[in-house]
């Protein structure tokens, strides 16, 4: 079983997702006229423009919350010790790239599940890559395909990921036996997982800004400290990338792919640009202008937060240090926290395993809230399913505190792979609408107005969104 689903993910990101996904990203960065760089400042206005929700929706910084929530977590801490000391250094460049082109197709995504969101029956806004292959595209079996995937990847795999981590931690820190954890996770996910969407969105709104700033002020002192060694770990990084560092020909071209390869792998389970996660986040928003595109430029902050931030504080932390050893056994949290206690000594592994179990946590609800909502797609009448749905995502839970982690790796990079093959495809079939609605806010915006959606100015949209979202 090990060696087919080995196979897969090896056909998937060898052969078909580095180049989908690198594709995807300068194919929207061209066509909105490299939205992510242009701009870049309205991203941070809109974002912190509205903090308020209305009735059916949270507010355009819960949703962002949430959708960091899910961003936010092993892959920025695990997931770049695994990239480095798989790919080496060079891996960090391909992450930054993936990342940066990928804030476009981040775009498109969320865009996307605004413009085709509905309610669900206690009110809500649901939304997300599922939806707008059926009304969008009219194509409600590749919906179905969509949410099957993600179900699979963040209900169940990313889950296990995620407890994973937090265990392997503890047991580092404290020396926590693996099961003990894994219960605390499973109480602890289950209180809020059953409180609904609002609380998952109100919990992210609080543990979010607050996780991410205590782990960027260590990392900025720590930088701080080796400020002299920071040009040599950056070039470190660029000659990796290209295979600077290698011999010859051959060791060149299998350094610059395992880094490429590693970095890109990462990077996407990291920011998950493409996959179309992070869309189910954005449907649930009343955004701020009311227009699905604001919601678009808020989840692009989010991959820059995700991976040009919080990533590259980890890639610095580890590559300031001396404990990446290749052969050695020890990757994973494991690194980051070797890393982190070469610094500043022992009470960095402790510092690491509470910022892992915030990190990781809110992950954990955050990927439930996604699953629901495709859930939901699946099965409209879903009372009678979602009990035993949340108990099979909470035995997931305990699993991963249990599990092994490369098997636990192999399978997130699987499911994650065919959610982003099939999210990427519906991309380019929707692009029209994409860089229709991109032009339609930023017309309105230059204009000097408020940026508004109106469906009627476009017949596609007018006769494919759900009814009594943005009809007036």
């Amino acid at each position: 079983m090990i060696d087919i689903i080995n196979s897969i993910s090896g056909l998937l990101w060898g052969h078909i997702l580095v180049y989908l996904l690198i594709a995807a990203g300068l194919f929207f960065t061209i066509r909105l006229g490299f939205i992510q760089f242009v701009q870049f400042p309205h991203m941070i206005k809109v974002m912190f423009q509205s903090r308020q929700g209305s009735e059916g929706g949270i507010s355009s910084f819960q949703a962002f919350c949430t959708s960091l929530a899910a961003r936010v977590g092993t892959g920025n801490m695990a997931g770049v010790a695994v990239a480095l000391y798989l790919g080496g250094a060079g891996a960090i460049f391909w992450m930054w790239l993936i990342a940066l082109i990928g804030m476009a197709t981040s775009f498109a995504e969320s865009t996307l599940a605004q413009a085709y969101k509905t309610r669900d029956e206690e009110g809500n806004f649901r939304g997300g890559p599922a939806y707008y292959m059926e009304y969008g595209l009219g194509k409600r079996w590749m919906g179905i395909v969509f949410s099957l995937c993600l179900i699979l990847a963040f209900g169940l795999v990313f889950n296990a990921v995620q407890s994973n981590s937090i265990a392997a931690a503890f047991e580092v820190a404290f020396g926590i036996p693996n099961y003990i954890v894994g219960i605390a996770l499973v109480i602890g996910s289950g209180i809020i997982i059953f409180g609904g969407l609002k609380t998952i969105s109100r919990f992210a709104e609080l543990a979010v800004p607050f996780m991410a700033a205590a782990y960027l002020i260590v990392a900025l002192y720590i930088c701080a400290v080796n400020y002299t060694e920071l040009p040599d770990v950056f070039m470190n990084v660029i000659r990796s990338a290209f295979g600077l560092e290698q011999a010859g020909a051959g060791a060149i071209g299998y350094g610059v792919m395992q880094a490429m390869l590693q970095g890109i792998k990462r990077g996407l389970f990291s920011n998950e640009a493409g996959m179309g996660s992070a869309a189910n986040a954005a449907a649930t928003a009343t955004p701020n202008p009311p227009h699905p595109a604001s919601q678009g430029y808020v989840q692009m902050l989010g991959v820059f937060v995700d991976t040009i931030i919080i990533c590259t504080a980890t890639a610095a932390l580890i590559l300031l240090s001396e404990q990446l050893v290749p052969g050695s056994d020890v990757t994973g949290i494991a690194l980051t926290q070797a890393a982190l206690e070469e610094h500043v000594g022992s009470w960095g592994a402790i510092f690491v395993a509470i910022a892992i179990l915030f990190f990781a946590f809110t992950s954990i609800v955050a990927n439930y809230s996604y699953a629901e909502t495709n859930l939901l797609f699946l099965e409209h009448n879903h009372a009678s399913g979602m009990l035993i749905f949340r108990l099979l995502v909470l035995s997931m839970v305990m699993f991963g505190a249990l599990g092994e982690l490369p098997l636990v790796w192999t399978l997130a990079d699987v499911s994650m792979g065919l959610m982003a093959v099939v999210n990427v495809i519906a991309l380019f079939m929707l692009s029209g609408v994409v860089v229709w609605l991109a032009k339609d806010y930023n017309t309105q915006r230059r204009a000097g107005k408020l940026p508004t959606f109106d469906p009627s100015k476009n017949d596609k949209l007018n006769k494919t969104i759900p009814k009594g979202i943005w009809h007036k």
